[in-house]
């Protein structure tokens, strides 16, 4: 018990240095009200206070909370304030560009971000309102921007919030102008930001400059540009940004392209930042596009899009060819990965085209049919853009998380605008020839085999449950997967956290996620169409990658 005493004003103590110090008089009447609930809040205390969030290569995400290990105003300060003196200590010149979604607390995280920016004399430019995240990754090249910040937490649930730092062409260099940080940047900022000192002392100065929505319009006429000014434009789609800040972007790109302007869902269409109608905010988790889809099903849409609150990925769905068609499903991030890179390649786009270690295959058998130079990198935009090196121009990448980039010059980051105009674009093509993105796809099927993808996915509370795992398919690791023998594992520690496991059929990508306390498994199973009876090749593939993800669980011990 004495220990216990110890711990508790241990802990106490800790809070009551933190309140000091808080500017946040919102934070500090939160964290005075768990103090005073002493000693039956002693665990809440203890999370809170159990370390700083880490900023990684993903910035900073949370729970938005007083103390260090949440997302808050003084959590914010000293972010900021490391992070502008980690620019300086790098010589970078220029200004630092700040966008914002529309989650709780992100207005004035990105507020005080400019203020901590003026104060140590740099300019700081801020974007005009709530806006997707490609529009800051846009800004930062377009402005010639040292660095930009996103607040955001993407698909997160609504309690979290988020920082995304991005570099400019000064120190990202050609590869990484307008790019999420790497290493050895992550961890410079990281280590200025535990030099900050108290917050009391950090300068603050003027808000910064407000950009105008010329800004915005420019970003909408290069997303434009990225399709073909003279192709066909027939094309009803419907459309939820799931709460978040995509609506006005996206239809605007749409009618500045020439489509008809998207039916959105009325009651997901302006930005909430409680995301009232679904559980949790990814167009990917069960039940979050029934409302697009009763939309789709009574306005007679050719397709469906989804984007995530922050707008950076998109979701594709579309009407299913089984049961008569009159259902609809969710095409796969591979599956819409596929498409448009074939796309791309059947306009005359040349180049590198790239995606990750954990995506389907199928786009490598593209590039070795057709002479196209491909690459493969680790999860991540990040990487993704820094692809080949730049042993050749990217011109495509996606990652099966819903992530495309289609205009590498444009947004050197996944664009959930510019990859709806593009499938747009290719379904309004297909529709001309009385064919759909389904067709598409059985056609690559029957000419490149059917390689039908899926996940194992673990959501734990706790993360020893990872650790365990990914001790034991290292310990234990199968040797047959689909009465196969496993011939080649990859370990790629100590660069990433990852096992790589094939056999002549069946892939198999084990991690623990990056951004969510999740353990996942990527599956692929290859299956040949040698007759070109498509429907009965992916009848084949589902089953077995069903029984692949049966013995992958057992392996993992979940």
């Amino acid at each position: 018990m004495a220990a216990d005493t110890t711990d508790i004003d241990d802990i106490r103590e800790q809070a009551r240095r933190w309140l000091a110090d808080d500017p946040d008089p919102a934070s500090r009447d939160e964290l005075t009200a768990v103090l005073d609930r002493l000693p039956a809040s002693a665990p809440e205390l203890a999370d809170r206070f159990a370390g700083p969030l880490t900023f990684g290569t993903a910035g900073l995400r949370g729970p938005l909370r007083a103390g260090p290990n949440g997302m808050n105003l003084a959590v914010v300060t000293q972010a900021a304030a490391g992070l502008v003196g980690w620019l300086a200590a790098q010589g970078g010149t220029g200004p630092l560009v700040i966008g914002y979604d529309a989650r709780y607390g992100s207005r004035q995280f990105a507020e005080r971000t400019a203020q901590v920016a003026t104060g140590a004399g740099r300019p700081a430019l801020l974007l005009p309102r709530p806006l997707p995240t490609p529009v800051l990754a846009y800004a930062v090249r377009q402005l010639g921007g040292v660095a930009g910040v996103m607040v955001t937490a993407s698909h997160n649930p609504p309690q979290d919030n988020g920082y995304k730092v991005y570099l400019g062409a000064e120190l990202g260099g050609e590869l990484g102008a307008g790019a999420q940080i790497v290493p050895p940047a992550d961890a410079g900022i990281e280590a200025a930001i535990r030099t900050v000192g108290p917050l009391t002392q950090v300068p603050l100065g003027p808000p910064g400059q407000v950009l105008g929505d010329d800004l915005v319009a420019s970003y909408v006429e290069r997303a434009t540009a990225v399709i073909d000014p003279d192709g066909p434009r027939d094309l009803t789609v419907a459309y939820t940004p799931l709460h978040g800040v995509g609506a006005a972007v996206l239809t605007a790109a749409f009618a500045s392209a020439g489509f008809p302007v998207p039916g959105v869902v009325p009651d997901q269409a302006e930005p909430d930042p409680a995301f009232p109608t679904v559980s949790f905010p990814n167009p990917e988790e069960p039940g979050a596009v029934d409302r697009l889809i009763a939309l789709a099903d009574s306005t007679g849409a050719d397709l469906a899009i989804a984007n995530d609150p922050d707008a950076d990925r998109c979701a594709v769905v579309v009407r299913d060819s089984t049961g008569g068609g009159r259902g609809w499903r969710m095409l796969r991030g591979d599956e819409v990965g596929v498409l448009l890179a074939d796309h791309l390649m059947r306009r005359g786009v040349t180049g590198l085209y790239a995606t990750t270690i954990v995506s389907s295959s199928l786009l490598r058998a593209m590039c070795a049919a057709r002479g196209l130079p491909y690459d493969e990198t680790l999860t991540g935009f990040k990487w993704i853009v820094r692809a080949g090196g730049g042993s050749a121009p990217l011109v495509f990448g996606y990652e099966e998380a819903l992530g495309y980039c289609v205009a590498p010059e444009h947004v050197r980051d996944k664009d959930g605008i510019t990859a709806a105009l593009t499938v747009a674009e290719l379904a309004a093509g297909l529709k001309t020839q009385g064919r759909t993105l389904t067709d598409r796809l059985d056609e690559l099927a029957a000419e490149f085999g059917v390689h039908h993808t899926d996940q194992l996915s673990a959501r734990v509370d706790d993360l020893r449950i990872i650790t365990d795992a990914m001790a034991r398919i290292r310990a234990a690791t199968p040797t047959t997967l689909l009465g196969q023998p496993v011939d080649s594992v990859r370990d790629l520690l100590p660069e990433s956290d990852v096992v790589i496991l094939r056999t002549a059929v069946a892939r198999v990508v084990i991690r623990p996620s990056g951004t969510e306390p999740k353990l996942k498994a990527y599956l692929e199973v290859v299956e040949p169409v040698p007759d070109r009876d498509v429907a009965a090749a992916r009848v084949r593939a589902e089953s077995a990658t069903a029984q692949l993800r049966t013995e992958i669980a057992v392996a993992l011990g979940l």
